[in-house]
């Protein structure tokens, strides 16, 4: 239960192995649902396709003889649209309530527009069940250009469609921030201006309760939440340390790593988080990038350029408009090294970067000059 009127009719996913078919989930996912119950009532979104019928009789354990005379579709994205057509089976008077894009999209998906049961909604409409006023906001590309958020003027409720969303089962038993971070980066990281204007309007907004469509529902401490999402979509800064990302293959890059990292504690650093983007999660790694304001770049000259991971793992952050960072470099190259102007030129069209003046450039083995060089990277990178 959320509140006295608005009930919880989502589903886990313990059978999922990648969300979005990139994401490991050992924690599973959660389908957020709710019922809005007054003289009318809402249900807010359905589940992924693999639960409709789990969903259809939540639904009827909640409502029981009452029929359900709205469904409001926030996020045509699948895994909160799936079931439309099921559910207008089973409650064939309900009317649908969404964006005009959103309905186009049913055509794309279902073939049918319910143009004979719809009612679209823009920025600033409103929807009475009774004493509950369903209020919607407009917020294309948080983070797919259909979506709309609902805000319950009487319980105070914002339904967040998937912003402050995490991944992870309702029954897992796990800190938010970090799989809400590895959510966020991994999906929504793109649009940070989009979810900044979103910001704007939610300031707007009395909001006592949070329901997102993955995730615990938020009833305390909110400020927290809205804070860690103003830093995450403004790029800014969470976490005080130094990220070191590398590549190694015979190890001789790794060993340089783990001599930077001495050298960054020797210096007071008291984080380093060090990731071998070879054998460690790419979307973790994309979250520690975001994580912390100054990072590492190690990796070795392959094929003319870089290696196939550090290459992967520069376009993910580019791809989501990575910026306002310190970034150093350390490249490996047995007889010609290129890494560094490599990676740099990777980087070229990201906004406020800042590159350390000391590249390390190792041929192989690490020398004494390249001692000496790490020293002064370890140095200038905490400045």
């Amino acid at each position: 239960m959320v509140t006295k009127d608005i009930i919880y009719v989502g589903v886990n996913d313990r059978l999922i192995d990648l969300f979005e078919g990139q994401f490991t989930v050992p924690e599973g996912m959660a389908y957020n649902s709710y019922i809005v119950f007054d003289e009318k009532i809402a249900v807010m979104d359905t589940v992924d396709k693999k639960f409709g019928d789990e969903w259809l009789t939540n639904i009827k354990t909640a409502i029981g003889d009452r029929k359900p005379d709205y469904l409001i579709v926030q996020h045509m994205e699948p895994d909160h649209s799936a079931n439309i057509v099921k559910f207008t089976d089973a409650y064939p008077e309900a009317v649908i309530v969404s964006s005009d894009r959103a309905f186009k999209m049913m055509q794309n998906y279902f073939e049918r527009d319910f143009a004979d049961k719809r009612i679209v909604v823009k920025e600033g409409d409103a929807l009475s069940l009774g004493k509950h006023t369903l209020n919607f906001i407009a917020a294309p590309m948080v983070h797919w250009p259909e979506v709309i958020m609902t805000y319950d003027s009487c319980d105070k409720v914002l339904f967040s469609a998937d912003a402050f969303g995490k991944f992870g089962a309702l029954d897992a038993d796990e800190d938010w921030a970090c799989e809400a971070r590895r959510y966020y980066f991994g999906i929504v990281g793109k649009f940070g201006a989009q979810v900044q204007n979103l910001l704007k309007k939610a300031v707007n907004l009395d909001i006592e309760i949070i329901c997102p469509l993955h995730g615990p529902v938020l009833k305390e401490n909110l400020g927290y939440y809205i804070d860690l999402y103003n830093t995450w979509s403004s790029y800014g800064v969470e976490s005080d340390g130094v990220a070191i990302f590398y590549t190694s293959v015979y190890g001789n890059t790794k060993n340089a790593v783990g001599i930077l990292m001495n050298e960054l504690i020797k210096s007071g650093c008291t984080k380093v988080a060090v990731t071998d983007l070879a054998r460690d999660d790419m979307a973790e790694a994309v979250e520690d990038a975001f994580r912390y304001g100054r990072i590492i770049l190690a990796t070795t000259t392959y094929n003319g350029e870089i290696f196939p991971f550090m290459r992967t793992f520069i376009e993910e952050l580019t791809e989501r408009g990575y910026r306002n960072r310190k970034i150093g470099l350390m490249e490996n190259g047995s007889w010609m090294p290129v890494a560094a102007k490599t990676m740099k030129k990777m980087l070229e069209n990201s906004k406020e970067i800042n590159f350390t003046g000391t590249v390390v450039s190792i041929h192989s083995a690490v020398k004494k000059e390249n001692e000496e060089q790490i020293k002064a990277l370890a140095k200038e990178i905490l400045q």
